[in-house]
């Protein structure tokens, strides 16, 4: 799909809709809607009475998607956190597959209006969804130097997060910090060493943008509901960018899968009494082929896990 100033190239497009493994009859949750790549591959793979429910938080995206014109096909401007919620308002029980691609994608990192990136000035936004919500402008207006500092460090795994807050902090004492230009600057003072080839900037950026919209949080909801909405056999796959996510995804599939692990050693149980997997991991990691990353170098950090629904019932809370 071609914007005004940068085209969007799904990342793992054949991959993640094989790992699905579409049944035409069946019914499928695109929980990142993006551009549509993922979409419209299985809206290809689907029969007549198949369906696709498809979610976005972002109205640029909503729009997009006005070009699908298919009644199998819905989308709805929602988090997917809130997948649960829309499935059963139309109707919908059980689905046979559900595919997250987390995090931003390269038209809201290129659209520099949407102060994504530090490459161009551009007002401090950062929302997902540009209808609601707080900005990063105003959040760094009233946040206090510990908050700050807690976000760009636990989000950003940025070791000088405490000085790049005390900057922040006495920065907007005297102007706010409004633009990325402004934001960047400040970080590039308090970083005083970075990893060759990366901006200072970089991990600042993107810790302020995964708290603004609570991505781990999402992402965390949004694995228990698709757990909960798969049928028996349904597949569920999710894409990540950075190791953030890459971990919460990894630790559910893991507890999902082995249960038993959490036990402790040596507790009298017979192996009927043991909890039962609730998933099953598909094979390794897969994660994009050389010649992917040279023709789109964003999908070098992609990498995504798959795991099967089993017949076990959810019989306990899924964190």
């Amino acid at each position: 799909m071609t914007t005004e100033r940068s085209t969007h190239v799904t990342v793992l497009l054949q991959e993640a809709v094989t790992a699905l493994r579409v049944d035409p009859w069946g019914v499928y949750v695109d929980g990142t809607f993006g551009r549509g790549g993922h979409s419209r591959l299985i809206l290809e793979s689907l029969g007549p009475e198949g369906r696709l429910v498809a979610f976005d938080r972002d109205p640029r995206a909503i729009a997009a998607g006005a070009a699908i014109q298919d009644k199998r096909f819905s989308l709805h401007h929602t988090p997917f956190s809130e997948m649960g919620e829309v499935l059963q308002q139309q109707g919908i029980g059980l689905v046979d597959g559900v595919l997250l691609d987390i995090g931003v994608s390269s038209p809201q990192i290129d659209e520099g209006e949407r102060g994504f990136s530090f490459r161009f000035d551009a007002p401090l936004d950062m929302r997902m969804d540009t209808t609601r919500g707080e900005t990063a402008a105003e959040w760094l207006a009233r946040a206090d130097e510990t908050e700050i500092a807690e976000v760009i460090r636990d989000y950003g795994e940025e070791r000088f997060a405490k000085q790049i807050a005390k900057k922040i902090v006495a920065a907007r004492s005297e102007r706010p910090v409004a633009t990325t230009r402004q934001l960047a600057a400040l970080v590039a003072e308090a970083v005083r060493t970075r990893e060759p080839g990366q901006d200072p900037a970089t991990r600042s950026f993107q810790a302020i943008r995964i708290h603004i919209n609570q991505e781990l949080q999402e992402l965390s909801l949004a694995l228990s509901q698709a757990l909960a909405l798969l049928k028996p056999g349904g597949r569920l796959a999710v894409i990540s960018f950075h190791s953030l996510e890459d971990r919460i995804v990894k630790n559910f599939l893991r507890d999902q899968a082995e249960p038993a692990s959490h036990l402790p050693k040596g507790l009298p149980l017979r192996a009927d009494q043991l909890p039962q997997p609730t998933l099953v991991l598909m094979g390794k990691a897969v994660r994009a082929s050389r010649e992917e990353v040279a023709a789109n170098p964003r999908s070098r950090s992609a990498i995504m896990r798959v795991a099967e629904r089993t017949a076990v019932p959810l019989s306990r809370k899924v964190a």
